[in-house]
């Protein structure tokens, strides 16, 4: 059934506000675009099915690196939520984008009812490097939250790093006042940085919270282990900590993929029962497009 653009979108930032017990985390799944065709069959015929019918509350779509994928992300975003009836968020990126450029694709967003948008710098090209802002665009992502809060009706969300985002040399403490500075210019929601060790979750949450006085909704960001190879190269990207005794397991698991996915789902299983029982308002599960491994986490927290 292909769906009116108004018949199942909602604001998310309303989705955590009607959540009706702390026993039910708000579930969201996020989905990056396919690079090829057959990427394209396999997301939407099998691993989208497959995961819609866990009910979650909403998804996101990734944006690529050097924003490669802006029109891909909101045609893919379009398709969840006219096909599957559920509440997509596109993310948009500061990367190679003027104001003029942004403001395209708030428009393009707009026309197709996508209503809610992760506002993050994003990564460079390639994926590394150094960011480099171009002529009339912006080089924090609190620019790019304002600018989006001031062109349209939209939820905001803006990502947080429970362990410091590593391109910030000052210190974690310092990032989280960045990240309190993107919500004072109209971040409706949080969603984290992956992560391995729940207490640098809660003293991230406990500190922003009780010293910096956010009161919109963080979720926890949780990324099932698919390959030892895999996870080392996530963490080396973006900073995150593997604790010395999951390392060590990872170790022994390291030329066993299949392996390595089952203990993945054990782990993340536990990490999400332990953040379920410290009131977490929602759990963000990273996918890589693939419903295997969120589908049984989902299913071992009694929460499909």
């Amino acid at each position: 059934m292909v769906l009116a653009k108004s018949d199942s979108v909602r604001l998310i930032r309303d989705i955590y506000a009607d959540r009706q017990s702390v026993d039910r985390p708000i579930i969201s799944i996020e989905f990056f675009t396919p690079k090829t065709s057959k990427g394209d069959q396999v997301l939407c015929e099998s691993t989208l099915p497959a995961l819609i019918r866990l009910r979650p509350d909403y998804c996101s779509v990734t944006y690529g690196a050097g924003g490669s994928t802006k029109s891909k992300t909101l045609s893919v975003a379009d398709m969840i939520q006219r096909q599957f009836g559920l509440t997509a968020m596109a993310h948009l990126t500061c990367v190679e984008s003027s104001k003029n450029d942004i403001s395209a694709v708030l428009d393009e967003a707009k026309e197709l009812g996508i209503r809610n948008i992760l506002a993050l710098r994003g990564d460079p090209p390639g994926g590394s490097g150094e960011f480099v802002k171009v002529d009339d665009g912006f080089e924090y992502s609190y620019e790019l939250v304002r600018f989006i809060k001031a062109n349209g009706d939209f939820c905001v969300g803006t990502a947080g790093f429970p362990e410091g985002h590593i391109a910030c040399t000052e210190g974690k403490h310092v990032d989280w006042g960045y990240l309190k500075n993107k919500i004072d210019c109209g971040a409706d929601f949080v969603l984290t940085q992956l992560f391995f060790d729940n207490a640098d979750f809660l003293q991230f949450r406990d500190y922003i919270v009780r010293k910096l006085g956010v009161t919109v909704p963080i979720c926890p960001g949780v990324l099932p282990i698919l390959s030892t190879k895999q996870i080392s190269k996530f963490t080396q990207l973006c900073g995150a900590r593997i604790p010395k005794a999951l390392a060590a397991r990872l170790e022994s698991l390291r030329d066993d993929d299949e392996a390595t996915t089952a203990f993945g789902i054990e782990y993340a299983t536990k990490q999400c029962e332990k953040l379920i029982r410290e009131g977490v308002v929602g759990l963000h599960m990273y996918s890589l497009n693939k419903a295997h491994s969120t589908s049984a986490i989902i299913k071992n927290l009694g929460l499909s």
